[in-house]
C-alpha cells in the first residue's frame, strides 16, 4: 500500500459513483481546488479530513492514514507535460513567465509569489462566443531577505 494506490482508489472511485468534486469538497469543508488536490495526492489531510474522505470513497483505516501523510508534491509524468491541458499551463507559462515575473518584481520588488500561503478559484464564466475558463491565483508576496 502507498500514496498513489489511495489516490488510484479515490479516482477509480469517484468515476464508477459519478462524484463531483465540488460535492467532495464541501463536505470536507474546503474548496473543490484544494480538495481535489488533496484526493490526487498532493495536499496532507487532517486525520478528521482522511475519516471523510474515507466514508466518501470507502477507504479502509490504512488508507486513511495514507492521505495524513506528506506527500512528494508535483504529480506531472514528464517534465514536459504531454496532455494538451496541463500542455498549455506549461506553454502560458513559456510564454508569459518572463512577463508575471517583470510585472510581479516591478510592483512588490525581488521576491516570489508563495505556493504555500496561496488559493485558487476556478469558475466556468459564461460568453456567447464560448464559455471561458477563469482562474484566479492568490499567492503571499515573500520578498528576499538580505543577510
Amino acid at each position: 500500500m502507498n500514496r498513489l494506490a489511495v489516490t488510484e482508489k479515490i479516482i477509480s472511485t469517484k468515476v464508477s459513483k459519478g462524484l463531483k468534486w465540488e460535492d467532495i469538497s464541501k463536505k470536507v469543508g474546503h474548496s473543490k481546488e484544494w480538495t481535489t488536490a488533496l484526493c490526487l495526492g498532493q495536499m496532507t489531510a487532517t486525520p478528521a479530513q482522511a475519516k471523510i474522505i474515507g466514508k466518501i470513497f470507502g477507504l479502509t483505516a490504512e488508507e486513511q492514514n495514507w492521505l495524513s501523510v506528506v506527500p512528494y508534491k508535483g504529480s506531472l509524468p514528464t517534465q514536459v507535460p504531454t496532455d494538451p491541458l496541463i500542455y498549455r499551463w506549461y506553454e502560458i507559462v513559456s510564454v508569459y513567465g518572463t512577463t508575471i515575473k517583470e510585472l510581479i518584481h516591478e510592483e512588490f520588488g525581488d521576491g516570489i509569489m508563495s505556493a504555500i500561503d496561496f488559493s485558487m478559484d476556478i469558475v466556468r464564466e459564461p460568453d456567447p462566443k464560448g464559455d471561458r475558463v477563469n482562474v484566479v491565483l492568490s499567492g503571499k508576496f515573500l520578498p528576499y531577505k538580505t543577510y
